[in-house]
């Protein structure tokens, strides 16, 4: 559970970032990537952790 909240956090901050970069902020650009590299890593990781649960 503790990774879901992580994950909802790291999406508030990109939709944060998001907004800021459509209205023109380029250093929120940055700061959105991050949020979305950071994103992609936790699922991968929570992914493995369920296939591993779900195979015992």
């Amino acid at each position: 559970m503790e990774n879901l909240k992580k994950l909802a956090e790291l999406n508030d901050t990109a939709q944060t970032e998001g907004a800021k970069f459509a209205a023109g902020n380029k250093a929120a650009g940055t700061r959105l990537r991050k949020a979305l590299q950071e994103i992609k890593n936790l699922a991968h990781e929570m992914r493995k952790e369920v296939s591993d649960v779900k195979n015992q």
